[in-house]
Formats: C-alpha cells, structure tokens, sequence
C-alpha cells in the first residue's frame, strides 16, 4: 500500500514539472535562435566592412597619375604618431661627384645664349662636394601644412630653395601655395636634384631658366574630379627669377599658366602631357661680355619675356609592377620671344637701342631599369639661339662682333648614364657626355661618378 502511495505521489510530481521543462526548453531554443541572427548580422557587418576596406586599399594603391611630390610631403608629416604630431618631418640629402673634363670648365658657356649668371655647367674638375639639401615639413593645423628646402652649397654657401605653406581643406578640389616654391612651369622644373634621371638639368634649362626657376609669390591649383587625370594651375609673384628681374613697383611680374593631363593605357603603361605659358619682364637684366677688342664689358636687357612649353611622360612597367623592369619616356620643348631694349657696355659708352629674339630648346630622354636597383639612360640636347636684331648692329655704330654672346649657335649634347640603387635611400651614378654647347666650338667629353644618399623622411617622387 505504502508503494503504492509512493509511485502516485511520484507520477503525480512529474506531471506536475512536465509544463515547466517544456517551457525551458522552448525559451532555451529561443534565446539560441536569437544568437543565432546576432552572429549572421555581425558576420554581414564584418564583411561588408572588409569589402569597403579591400576597395580602399585598392584605390590608394593606384594613385592617380599625378602622384605630385610637393604634394606627398605634407601627407607623410600628418600621418606621425600623436606624440610626434607637432614635430616636423626632418630628412638631409647628401650628394657629391667626381669630374673628368677634357675642356677647360672655367671657359664653358652655351653658344649664343645671354648668360644668366646661374649657369652651372659640368662644374670643377677632381672631386666636389655636390648640394646637400635640408628639409622640413609638417602639417601646421587642419588648414596648412609648411616645408622648407634649405641648400647647402659645397662652397659652404646656405640658400633657401623653396619656403612655402599650403593649403590641406579647401573645397572643390583646390589647392594653393604661397611663398618660394620652384614654379609649375614644364615639368622637370618642380624637380629637385637628388630626384633627376641625369646628373644635371638639360641645356634648355640651364639657357632659359639658369638652371632651375623659382617664384616668390602664390600658386593656385585645380584637381578635376574625373577619371582622366586634369589639373589647372596659375602662379604669379615678383619674377625675380631669371629671364625676369625684380621691379620698383609694388605689381606682380610673372604670370605662369599650366595644364596636365594624363591616364592609363592598360594595366602597363600611363601617361602624362602638358602645356605651360610664363610671361615675365626684365628691367636692366645684366651679363658680362666682352666688346670687339676683347675688353670686358657689361651690357643690359630691358624688356618682355614670354615663353611657351609643352611636355610629356610615357612610363612602362610589366602590370604596373616597377620592383624589376620599368621603362620612362620624357620629353620637353620650348619657345622664348624677348623684346625690349639692349644697352652696351653701360659702365661706359653707355649706347642702347631695340633688341629682339627668338630662341627654342628641347631634349628627349630615355631610362630603363634593366633589373631590380640598374638603371640605363640616354638624354639628348638640343638648343636654336636663333639670330637677334640687335639695333645697335642693324644701325651701324657697333659689328655683331661687339656681341659675342649673342652670336648664333646650335649648341648639342649626348649624355648616357649607368646607376645602381642599393636602396630607397642611396644611388651611385656614372654619366659621360659629348658636349658640343661651347661658345668655342669645342667638343667637352664630360665624364662624371655622383653619389646621393637620404636620411630621414623620404619624400614621394613625381610622376
């Protein structure tokens, strides 16, 4: 009887629980359904998130072309830790030659151009401690970034290259930059030293622009927002910079306008073209010369110079890979148009009457990376002084004589170069070249060993 009672009250219990257990097993498979939606939205998240990264990622690995070096480098300043965040970038560029001429290079100057002053040329025999170059640059706030370019001269000589700040927020695609800056004008003009394919600028430049313009003034650009690469610019300042001349006015001189384009052509090659116009004015822009008697004299040109270029980039690497083989076409061409007045031997006699001329230069270049860290190049020069109206000749008081400067001349050079890259930050390079640019005629076989080592922040190089 006893077991009896015992095996109902137990029924009786678990009936009594069986509601109960079912409730929680229905609220357990409940709550399990419910983690399950959280995982499959958070798994959607997570992966939708990755999709914008992936994309990211791809788009800043193929910048567009114009991938500009002013440009990068206040990127690189505003990408430091927080500890670091108000601490400019700071890098030093080392550079220096050894020289092998067969000319005397005290007697070289380019045939039929008016000396600027600043022409470099092949430089001194021996070794020579080449241009060391100090850079600073920081984003300043969320508005400006600042960079400096100090150079440091074997003659222990210190000069400001570029000083500039520019803009990090202006809308529509706009940037601008003001202080001293090299000018915008062509495109191997913007380019510093340590970044040339060559061990010196072509001859073009040197006989225009005595080697490298820079402004003092304000620049202004415009990025357009679409797939082919477009960019505007203008710049204005006091056009000291040679072929202009500071004024006694408070009125800007040199006006520079500048268009680039440029794309892909597949997934192997790009391109980049463009077209610049400088108009600056000259007042008593001295040379040294010498008269028919071959007695020192200093003349003068007061006037208009107006300049127009046009330049292009081709560059080849096997789907865009330049880590072993890389190909780069580089080409420029100018016309300059001078008008004004030239004054003879204005310590003396003093004469002075109309000046005109016409003058064009170009070069073309080729380098090649053969294998990974090797480079190849070949450049060739080519200049057309034309043949100046000179008043005071076409007049009669002084003979073309009295201007041997200014004598016509198609001055020309070859130069081919070898360097090996042991890293980003170090390139050792041998260059020979026939220079036939001499006002005497002769042929300068020009051979020249340069090295260049970067410390610090390593800037972006231009396209």
């Amino acid at each position: 009887m006893t077991s009896f009672k015992h095996a109902a009250a137990s029924m009786a219990l678990a009936c009594g629980l069986l509601p109960a257990i079912s409730q929680a097993d229905d609220d357990v498979a409940a709550l399990r359904a419910e983690l399950q939606a959280l995982k499959n939205d958070y798994a959607a998240r997570v992966g939708a998130l990755e999709a914008r990264i992936e994309e990211l990622s791809a788009a800043a690995a193929a910048p567009p072309p114009d991938a500009v070096q002013t440009a990068a480098l206040p990127a690189a300043a505003g990408s430091s830790t927080a500890a670091s965040a108000f601490n400019p970038a700071i890098s030093l560029i080392l550079a220096g030659n050894y020289t092998n001429l067969s000319e005397d290079p005290e007697g070289w100057r380019i045939a039929g151009f008016m000396p600027s002053g600043g022409e470099v040329g092949p430089g001194e025999r021996s070794f020579n401690l080449g241009e060391s170059e100090l850079v600073l640059s920081s984003n300043v706030d969320p508005y400006f970034s600042a960079f400096l370019i100090a150079a440091i001269t074997g003659e222990d000589e210190i000069e400001v290259e570029e000083a500039f700040f520019q803009t990090l927020a202006l809308p529509s695609g706009f940037t601008a930059k003001g202080g001293r800056f090299f000018s915008g004008f062509g495109y191997l003009n913007e380019v510093h030293a340590h970044f040339w394919d060559f061990v010196d600028q072509p001859l073009v430049y040197q006989a225009l622009f005595a080697n490298q313009m820079a402004q003092d003034g304000l620049q202004v650009k415009w990025l357009a927002p679409t797939d082919l690469f477009i960019e505007l610019g203008a710049e204005s300042g006091n056009g000291e910079a040679f072929p202009g001349t500071r004024r006694d006015r408070n009125s800007l001189n040199g006006t520079t306008l500048f268009a680039h384009v440029g794309g892909d052509l597949g997934e192997s090659t790009s391109w980049r073209a463009g077209g610049s116009w400088l108009d600056l004015d000259a007042e008593d822009r001295g040379y040294e010369d010498v008269n028919a008697f071959d007695e020192p004299v200093v003349n003068s040109f007061a006037g208009s110079s107006r300049t127009w270029a046009v330049d292009a980039v081709l560059k080849w690497s096997p789907y865009g890979s330049v880590t072993r083989r890389q190909l780069k076409l580089q080409g420029e061409y100018f016309h300059r148009e001078e008008k004004g007045r030239l004054a003879f031997d204005t310590e003396g006699l003093g004469l002075s009457d109309t000046y005109r001329s016409e003058q064009s230069g170009w070069y073309l270049q080729g380098v090649y990376q053969f294998r990974p860290r090797w480079r190849a190049g070949l450049r060739y020069d080519s200049l057309d002084s034309g043949t100046p109206r000179i008043g005071l000749v076409d007049t009669g008081p002084l003979s073309p004589e009295s201007f041997p400067a200014l004598l016509a001349g198609n001055p020309e050079r070859v130069s081919l170069m070898l360097d090996w890259s042991p890293s980003e930050f170090s390139r050792l390079r041998a260059q020979y070249a026939w220079d036939e640019a001499r006002d005497d005629g002769e042929r300068d076989r020009q051979f020249r060993l340069q090295y260049i080592y970067g410390i610090g922040a390593h800037s972006a190089h231009k396209y």
